[in-house]
């Protein structure tokens, strides 16, 4: 007899239930991250484990892992890059396999010439602390022959979530009943064993290291009992550090069965009045469609756009009527917006930044750099 398959597509009926909880809703730091989840989806614990194991195997799942704050641990910024056409997959390729500490690189397009459509490389930049994120982009520039670039650190965030399954079929509009929070940025020095206990929280792990007691084994990693483990990791999160602990899922490249949980990746631009980023950020926030909000002052190449939003879908025309509904409301409110746009995602790789200042010296030796070369 054959064994049954174990089904891997994140439009199982199971699957479903399992990744709208475990994409986003899992905040800061959890004792029982899996048991939480089964809790919160109505799937047993055994279910649980198994499908997030075969999804992950399978590609479904990208990556899991307890994610962080980790603007509070290092600096960080959106930086759009200037290239020739010709330079521009080669850098793509540079920022994502050979630079540890960017994150997210894209490819972005707007629908016509518009301000700042000649930045088409984006990327989230973190530079541990103790350097200096504008000497790592002048460095990065020089690799790439980039010709121009634009850190854009986030003042303040608003939004900070993945949860594409469930936002599937979200109607256009749809939006809480208050404004979201805005989040602050504050900067945050860790000892030795808080290092070591991070560095083994935020790591993913493999399919075979989900299990029902997923901290003990990360307990061993960074030489602790399990006891003093998730006492550091809570001390972390009432800190502010701690994110969620997430499964990730690919968002536009084909997984398991050729499926794409999502084909269109929009960032969202608004440029309203100076003093009243806040207002306008936490307004925006409110809508449900959003995985990211943030403060970030883009400058005069970007007509001095200050917020911006991320939205994904599997229907460019159905993400616009978003967008729509957003302008709307901000229009309802009395808010200008003297400039907006929308830049498309295309070509996409994301890969979790290092933090560790260790890890940044090291990497600077070796690529025959003088750590303190790049201190500010």
């Amino acid at each position: 007899m054959s064994t049954p398959t174990v089904p891997v597509s994140f439009q199982d009926p199971v699957n479903a239930a399992i990744l709208a909880v475990s994409e986003d809703r899992l905040q800061g730091f959890q004792r029982d991250p899996l048991g939480e989840i089964a809790r919160q989806s109505a799937v047993d614990l055994d279910t649980v484990i198994e499908r997030i194991r075969a999804m992950l195997s399978a590609g479904t799942i990208r990556r899991v892992r307890q994610t962080l704050l980790s603007t509070n641990l290092a600096e960080g910024a959106l930086v759009a890059w200037q290239l020739p056409n010709e330079r521009l997959n080669q850098a793509f390729d540079f920022m994502f396999q050979q630079d540890p500490f960017s994150g997210h690189v894209v490819i972005r397009t707007t629908d016509s010439e518009s301000a700042g459509s000649n930045y088409r490389l984006w990327t989230t930049l973190k530079v541990p602390e103790g350097f200096s994120l504008e000497k790592h982009c002048r460095y990065l520039a020089t690799q790439t022959g980039s010709q121009a670039f634009r850190p854009m650190p986030a003042r303040r965030f608003f939004v900070l979530g993945v949860g594409h399954v469930r936002r599937r079929d979200l109607a256009p509009g749809s939006k809480a009943d208050q404004p979201a929070q805005a989040i602050e940025i504050q900067s945050t020095q860790l000892n030795e064993l808080e290092w070591r206990v991070l560095t083994a929280l935020k790591r993913e792990f493999a399919p075979e290291e989900i299990c029902q007691d997923i901290w003990q084994a990360r307990a061993g990693e960074a030489a602790v009992s399990l006891e003093d483990f998730l006492e550091v990791a809570q001390s972390l999160q009432e800190r502010g550090l701690m994110g969620r602990f997430s499964t990730f899922l690919e968002h536009v490249k084909p997984v398991a069965g050729g499926e794409r949980v999502t084909r269109y990746n929009a960032l969202f631009h608004w440029a309203v009045p100076a003093g009243r980023e806040l207002e306008a950020g936490c307004e925006i926030g409110r809508h449900h469609i959003l995985t990211h909000a943030y403060w970030r002052e883009a400058g005069p190449e970007f007509r001095d756009v200050n917020i911006m939003a991320v939205a994904h879908g599997v229907d460019k025309e159905l993400l616009l009527r978003h967008k729509t509904a957003i302008d709307e409301h901000l229009a309802a409110l009395g808010m200008p917006v003297s400039y907006t746009n929308v830049f498309w995602g295309g070509r996409s790789e994301i890969k979790p930044s290092e933090i560790s200042p260790i890890a940044y010296a090291e990497w600077c030796r070796s690529v025959g750099i003088d750590p303190d070369g790049m201190r500010p």
